[in-house]
């Protein structure tokens, strides 16, 4: 008698970005808003760091992978749902972070030919991968127009890594607003093979290299 395949879904959010106004407002050592003294005297959150930072579409990306993520292998990293940094690899949302962590990833491009931010990548997604089953996705919360996260992650995932479909032909604003309105309405959005949404998305992610054919899965009945 056949079984049914059952799987679970990770998420990878790509970061904010440190070297905007708004990240320039919360290291203001004369901030005086809460998270600011919150993040001065005993540091604060990466989630809610980034959210400051980025607003609605970092906010969106949050909160539907809270609400979608599947629990996983603590062994790894103590949570499914994890963020790329530049220079520490991919942190919970629930990390503690100080001013000198967010000063010194300020500094860091985040570029695929970047060892800096490329090795830590890489071994915390590795590390991922090994002990994921063979049909957990893994689905990135990202731009998929560039390299810098579409070749680390793919070489390593492979056909696991996944990206909404929805996203195609929007900007940040909507793609936040999008799954906000998922959240509201407990119904995942699709994801499709990141391999093949990837040359689509840009002529330059071409050079991403397929393992194995492009799947289009749809979402999970359930919510957690």
């Amino acid at each position: 008698m056949a079984t049914e395949c059952t799987f679970r879904r990770f998420f990878i959010l790509s970061p904010a970005n440190l070297s905007g106004r708004r990240a320039k407002v919360l290291l203001n050592p004369n901030a005086s808003f809460e998270l600011a003294a919150r993040l001065r005297l005993t540091g604060a959150p990466l989630g809610d760091i980034f959210s400051f930072i980025s607003g609605l579409y970092f906010r969106g990306k949050l909160a539907y992978a809270t609400t979608f993520a599947e629990p996983g292998p603590t062994t790894v990293v103590d949570s499914s749902l994890l963020i790329i940094t530049a220079t520490h690899g991919l942190l919970s949302p629930n990390a503690c972070v100080r001013p000198s962590l967010l000063n010194e990833m300020a500094e860091v491009p985040i570029s695929n030919t970047n060892p800096r931010y490329r090795l830590p990548l890489e071994r915390d997604a590795m590390r991922l991968a090994s002990q994921i089953g063979p049909h957990d996705e893994v689905v990135l919360l990202g731009s998929i127009a560039t390299l810098k996260y579409v070749e680390p992650l793919s070489n390593i995932f492979g056909e696991r890594l996944m990206f909404p479909d929805a996203f195609l032909g929007r900007g940040d604003m909507s793609r936040g607003a999008l799954m906000l309105r998922a959240v509201r309405d407990r119904t995942q959005l699709t994801y499709a093979s990141v391999t093949r949404l990837a040359a689509h998305a840009s002529p330059k992610s071409s050079k991403v290299k397929a393992a194995g054919k492009s799947r289009k899965r749809q979402p999970l009945t359930s919510a957690r």
